[in-house]
């Protein structure tokens, strides 16, 4: 069955501004990115300066107004991603897509909750775009096999915070029980909160054992966690390493082959992928 010239008029409009507002291998889309980032950067300017009080008292109604231009901007740009997008519904679940989402909603909620205007910094991460119009590729490539390696990594990480989830709820009950509420140590919970306070070894101080079997185990805690903050950079540290070697060409040396690619871009050698299968 045949379109009507109107439907394909409709589809050739969406093709056309898909290609601006998603792509950026064009003069149009390249124009569209640079305006966006504009506007996203002036936006949180306006978000900061809402944060400084004399700043605030002097121009809180102009601050405001821009607050809420941007905001319906943005809106009226996520409602046309959505329209012209071919799948929208993996754009809307994409991490641009919900990026893009939770960069309005702020405003909308500031109506009912006055602080929540503050949350608009999340925009700050749109101006991660500002790599795809530069064409920095190789940070997009570097950024790609970061991402892999964490969900390669994400299992044994669940494993080991799951393991470090016990440790801190153990110590923390031996805590409450050997200093007990005299010495601040006022319930379970309470002695939680200095275990995850001392296991990652930021040490607020606000809370410290008095026993000497307290601060024996204290000691302990403290040592033991070196080896938690090490331990998640290593497990990432491997995969990226792994992730690295298997896309590179052992014929010329090329680095930014795609992540599911087989043979070389530039001299098509076989990529050697042992590591994985």
């Amino acid at each position: 069955m045949n379109q009507s010239p109107n439907n394909t008029e409709l589809v050739t409009l969406k093709q056309r501004w898909y290609r601006i507002i998603f792509e950026a291998d064009t003069v149009a889309g390249k124009r569209f990115d640079v305006i966006l980032l504009w506007l996203i950067l002036l936006s949180v300017l306006v978000v900061m300066a809402e944060s400084v009080t004399t700043l605030n008292e002097k121009y809180s109604t102009l601050l405001r107004i821009a607050e809420w231009v941007f905001t319906i901007i943005f809106t009226i740009e996520y409602v046309v991603r959505i329209y012209v997008s071919p799948k929208p519904l993996r754009y809307i679940l994409s991490f641009w897509g919900l990026v893009d989402l939770l960069s309005t909603l702020p405003t909308y909620f500031s109506l009912f909750y006055h602080g929540a205007r503050y949350l608009l910094v999340i925009r700050s991460f749109r101006l991660m775009r500002i790599f795809r119009v530069l064409r920095l590729t190789q940070f997009l490539n570097e950024a790609k096999q970061l991402s892999h390696a964490l969900k390669s990594s994400g299992a044994k990480i669940i494993v080991f915070f799951g393991v470090i989830l016990g440790i801190v709820i153990l110590m923390g009950t031996v805590m409450y029980i050997i200093e007990g509420p005299e010495h601040g140590y006022t319930s379970i919970p309470r002695g939680i909160y200095w275990a995850i306070v001392t296991l990652t070894t930021v040490g607020y101080g606000d809370i410290t054992p008095q026993t000497v079997i307290g601060q024996f185990l204290s000691s302990i805690l403290m040592i033991l966690g070196y080896a938690v903050i090490a331990v998640p950079t290593g497990i990432v540290t491997v995969e990226m390493s792994n992730r690295s070697k298997e896309r590179t060409c052992s014929r010329c040396g090329n680095k930014n082959n795609d992540n599911d690619a087989r043979y070389c871009k530039i001299c098509s050698e076989p990529l050697d992928l042992s590591f994985h299968e």
